[in-house]
Order: C-alpha cells, then structure tokens, then sequence
C-alpha cells in the first residue's frame, strides 16, 4: 500500500500467523478472552434457535466454540482471508457441514437485506472508522427480530489499560510487533462512544459488562450488548 509504514505492512502480513499465540497462548490472556467470548454467548442457551448466524470478523474462528445455540448455517467471514484459513484447519468438519467461510469486509457486506437471523461482532466495532454507518448496514442484512451481539473491550477505561500491560503488550512486543503503535492503529474507538451509538439506535437491548455486574468502563473488561433489530414499515 502507498505511502502505508513498514511497521504496519509487517504486522498485517504477520496477522493470521501471530494471532492465536498473541491473544490465546498465556494462561492468563487466553482466560481473559475466553470470558469475552462466554459473556458474548451467555444469554442463548442450548434451547434457542437461530438459523441463520453470521460473525463479522471471525478471525481465526476462537468465537464458535463458544456458541451454544443451535444453528442451520454459521458463516465465518473477515476481511483477512488468511485467518479464515486457519479457522477452516481448526474447526474442520465439526459441524456437520453447516460452516460457511467468506472473504467479506465488515463495511460493506454483499448479502442482500434480512439474509440473517443473527449477526456476531466480538472485538470488532473499535476497529472501524464509521461506526455508526456500519452499524445500519448491519442491520440491513438481519431481519426484523433478529439480533445484533456486539462485545467490544472497555478501551480507554482504567481496566484496560492497566490490564493491557499484564499480558498482550509483553507478548507482542516479545514477538518483535510495535505494540502501542498497533493499538493506537487498530482501535480508532473509545467505548464510551460506541456505548453511546448503541444506546442511541437500539432502544430494545441487553446489556452485559465482565468481570463485574456494574454499569463502568473503568472497573471493567468487556461490555456486550445484544440488540433487538426493529424494522418500521415504510
């Protein structure tokens, strides 16, 4: 990419290499995230239903496993078509072929509207530039009814930002990535205004924070929100 830095063109290329070791290899940071991914899944038990789901930013598949609901088809779709890759080769034919894994940007979707039932977003909405655009076209591709789950990290709450240093930065700057140069690249949201977008265009919601019950940014990790889309007729 023109004018793009070095810095960055290495850590992209690295991405679906590093990402498994960065965030799910030491003990402590792989139970961190795993709680983001339990908190995301808790509200849908085993006796709930939805058949079509789509996860935005997918990655290298870590959020499916966690899934308990019951499914007709589950697409995997990221920009990075090399961490879909990696998720085909971890997730195999566990699901009795119902897995469908696309090369899609989270931005601009080429589903045709109300494609889906529910749509998954964990630790994705703090890289996107419009939030609030994407956001529409999200609700665009789910049909009335269906839900929107979005996690997203209480970045810049006190939290995290000490959090950031008993793990994540020490692991990636060990495997040579500018850690705080990434971070400031990658998330171009605070939660405080993608909690305030939330709110604002999804009056019929549920909300969840981890590890502590408590409406704070600073005391906690992790906030979820699962969003009832509600269509008006025209």
């Amino acid at each position: 990419m023109k004018n793009e830095d070095q810095a960055w063109l290495d850590y992209r290329a690295r991405f679906s290499d590093i990402y498994d070791e960065s965030n799910y290899t030491s003990p402590l940071q792989s139970a961190v995230m795993g709680a983001s991914h339990r908190l995301t899944e808790k509200r849908f038990q085993k006796y709930v239903h939805f058949s079509k789901v789509l996860e935005i930013g997918a990655g290298t598949g870590e959020h499916l496993g966690f899934v308990q609901h019951s499914f007709d088809q589950y697409v995997l779709s990221d920009l990075d078509a090399k961490t879909l890759e990696v998720a085909k080769r971890k997730l195999g034919d566990k699901y009795d072929n119902k897995l469908m894994f696309e090369t899609q940007s989270g931005e601009g979707l080429t589903y045709a509207d109300d494609s889906f039932d529910r749509l998954i977003a964990t630790h994705v909405l703090e890289h996107i530039y419009q939030p609030h655009l994407v956001l529409k076209e999200w609700v665009r591709i789910v049909k009335n009814g269906g839900v929107l789950s979005i996690l997203i990290p209480t970045d810049p709450g006190m939290a995290w930002r000490l959090g950031r240093h008993f793990g994540p930065r020490k692991n990636a700057i060990a495997q040579g990535i500018a850690y705080d140069y990434v971070m400031a690249r990658e998330h171009v949201n605070s939660c405080n205004n993608l909690i305030a977008l939330l709110r604002h265009y999804f009056p019929d919601r549920t909300e969840a924070w981890w590890p502590l019950p408590v409406p704070s940014i600073d005391l906690n990790l992790f906030f979820v929100c699962h969003a009832v889309v509600r269509k008006v007729a025209i």
